[in-house]
């Protein structure tokens, strides 16, 4: 009867309890570091892997670090040094390239082997087989395309893989709008953790602030659009 009982106890939240080692693959600008460093959440920036240079140059002048790029075809696990995750927590963000999933691109989808930018995503399979010890939680955030109707069953292989690799997936479409942000800005988000945890998303938050708040009261003439400029603008929607 005890083992029937404590087959149903509720499972104990996910916490994180050691030093955290933060792996950013796909590192953009680094807005994921930044939402732990707004989180109050000490953190070692550990690897970054981005392949724009334009991206690197804002990466480095926002966290003050002295990345270099790198193209994640040819990054290894040994390159992110990986080790002792007894002692260290290590989170490996992969925010992979939306372009061929957003409703706004060429949806080409992200079939493994198509070549596609999103198709990238499959460099982290590699990656995470190479790996002789894997991080302890993964963090994603992409558009909802990720899990719509055309990209559903490369998205479900996704996460086959990782609960082969003993991964627990959790994944929400979260609307920043719901969370105190005055913007309709709809993502889907996936945690993933090894181990035998619980995990949910955190409730939405009141806006408190709006857009009129944000907004500079006057603002230098050289910040406008020529009319030339809106011309233009207005000729591409048109399709001209």
């Amino acid at each position: 009867v005890m083992e029937q009982l404590s087959f149903f106890a509720e499972k104990p939240p996910l916490k994180i309890t050691k030093p955290v080692r933060l792996i950013e693959l796909f590192a953009g600008i680094g807005s994921q570091a930044k939402a732990l460093e707004n989180l109050g959440v000490p953190f070692e920036t550990y690897r970054v892997v981005e392949f724009d240079r334009y991206a690197l140059l804002s990466y480095n002048a926002v966290h003050h670090t002295q990345f270099v790029t790198q193209d994640i075809t040819q990054v290894h696990a040994s390159d992110l040094c990986i080790t002792d995750t007894d002692t260290y927590e290590y989170i490996m963000t992969y925010s992979f390239p939306c372009q061929d999933l957003s409703n706004a691109g060429h949806q080409k989808g992200m079939t493994k082997g198509s070549g596609t930018r999103s198709g990238l995503l499959w460099e982290v399979e590699r990656i995470l087989d190479e790996c002789e010890e894997l991080p302890q939680i993964l963090l994603m955030e992409n558009v909802p395309a990720v899990i719509g109707e055309k990209n559903k069953a490369d998205f479900d292989m996704w996460l086959a893989f990782l609960e082969g690799k003993g991964y627990t997936n959790e994944y929400a479409i979260i609307n920043a709008a719901d969370y105190g942000v005055p913007q309709h800005r709809e993502r889907c988000f996936m945690v993933s953790f090894l181990g035998d945890y619980s995990f949910k998303f955190p409730d939405g938050a009141e806006i408190k602030y709006f857009l009129k708040d944000y907004l500079e009261d006057e603002v230098d003439e050289k910040y406008y659009l020529s009319d030339e400029a809106v011309r233009g603008l207005v000729r591409a929607n048109d399709g001209i």
